[in-house]
C-alpha cells in the first residue's frame, strides 16, 4: 500500500510541475491545438512503454465502451475546459476549484458506487480542502476575483472525477495503464477535430514557436501527461477513486512550488500553513493514518 502512496505522491509532483509548463505554452499557442498534440504525443509514448513491457492487446467490445467514455470525460472534456479555463482565469482561482477534486470524488463515489469513506477520511478531505483554501487565498485575489473561466475549471474537474469511476470499473478486466494509452489516443483525435473547427490555421504556429517551447512540450507530454496519467489511473484501479483522489490536494502544493521556482512567485507564511493542512488531510483522507494505526494494534511494540 505504501508503494502506491509513493506512486500517487510522485504523480502529484508531475502534475503540479505541469501547471507552470502549461501556462508557458499557452503564451505561444491557442489551448485546444496545443493540447491535442500534447496528448497525442503522450498517448504514443504510453504505447511505446507498454509495448516494451508486452502489455499491449486489443480491447473487447465492452472495454471499448469504457475507453470511449473515459476518453470523453478524462481527456476531451477535462483537458478542453481546463485549458480554456486557464486561458480566462487566474492560477489562484483555478487552484482553488481544482482543490475540490477529492471532495467531489468522495461524494460521487458515495452516490454512484455506494462506496462510503470512513469518518476519518471525510475529516481528512475537509482538512485538505481548508488547506487548499488557505494556500490559494494567500495569493491575494480571493473569492471576489472569480471569473467566467472558473466555470470551465469546475466542469474540467467534475469531468475528471466522473472519469475515475469509469476507470475503477474498467480496471477489473483492462490494465489501467493500457486503458490510459487508448484513452489518450482517442481523446487527442477528438480534440484535434475540435481544434480544426475552433482554431483554424493554428497548426502553422508550430513552425514559429521557440526551441524552449519544444523542450517544455516534450517534458509536459512525457512526464506530466503520459507517465502522470499512467501512474494515477493504475493507482485508481488499485486503491479506488476516493483514496487516490485525496492525493490531488498535493497538486496545489507542488504547483505553487513549481510556480515559485520557474515563474518567480512568492511563497508566504499562509502558504506554509496551508501546506501543513494539506499534508495532514492527505495522511488522514488517504487512509494512511488508519493503516498505520491498525498495524500498530496488530503488532504492538514490546515494552
Amino acid at each position: 500500500m505504501w508503494k502506491l502512496y509513493i506512486l500517487l505522491t510522485t504523480t502529484m509532483l508531475l502534475w503540479g510541475l505541469n501547471l507552470p509548463m502549461l501556462k508557458y505554452m499557452l503564451t505561444h499557442m491557442q489551448p485546444v491545438t496545443m493540447t491535442a498534440f500534447r496528448i497525442l504525443s503522450a498517448g504514443i509514448m504510453v504505447f511505446i512503454i507498454l509495448g516494451a513491457l508486452k502489455l499491449v492487446r486489443l480491447p473487447t467490445k465492452k472495454e471499448w465502451t469504457y475507453i470511449i467514455g473515459g476518453a470523453a470525460l478524462n481527456v476531451v472534456l477535462h483537458h478542453y475546459f481546463l485549458n480554456m479555463g486557464l486561458f480566462r482565469t487566474s492560477g489562484t482561482n483555478a487552484s482553488l476549484i481544482l482543490g475540490t477534486g477529492p471532495v467531489l470524488t468522495a461524494i460521487c463515489t458515495s452516490l454512484i458506487l455506494r462506496n462510503y469513506p470512513t469518518k476519518i477520511q471525510w475529516l481528512g478531505a475537509i482538512i485538505g480542502f481548508i488547506g487548499i483554501g488557505s494556500v490559494v487565498l494567500a495569493g491575494g485575489e480571493g473569492i471576489a476575483a472569480l471569473k467566467l473561466g472558473d466555470a470551465f475549471i469546475f466542469i474540467s474537474i467534475l469531468a475528471q472525477v466522473l472519469s475515475f469511476l469509469i476507470i475503477a470499473k474498467a480496471a477489473r478486466t483492462l490494465d489501467p495503464r493500457l486503458l490510459t494509452a487508448y484513452m489518450l489516443i482517442v481523446g487527442s483525435l477528438a480534440l484535434f477535430v475540435i481544434s480544426l473547427i475552433q482554431e483554424p490555421g493554428e497548426l502553422m504556429k508550430f513552425a514559429t514557436v521557440p526551441q524552449t517551447f519544444w523542450l517544455i512540450f516534450a517534458l509536459s507530454a512525457i512526464f506530466g501527461t503520459a507517465v502522470g496519467h499512467m501512474l494515477y489511473n493504475y493507482s485508481v484501479g488499485q486503491v479506488g477513486p476516493s483514496k487516490a483522489a485525496i492525493f490531488m490536494n498535493l497538486n496545489t502544493l507542488f504547483a505553487l512550488v513549481g510556480s515559485a521556482v520557474f515563474l518567480g512567485e512568492i511563497i508566504t507564511g499562509r502558504h506554509l500553513f496551508g501546506f501543513v493542512l494539506i499534508i495532514i488531510g492527505v495522511i488522514l483522507g488517504s487512509g494512511a493514518a488508519e493503516d498505520l494505526w491498525k498495524k500498530r494494534k496488530q503488532n504492538p511494540e514490546p515494552s
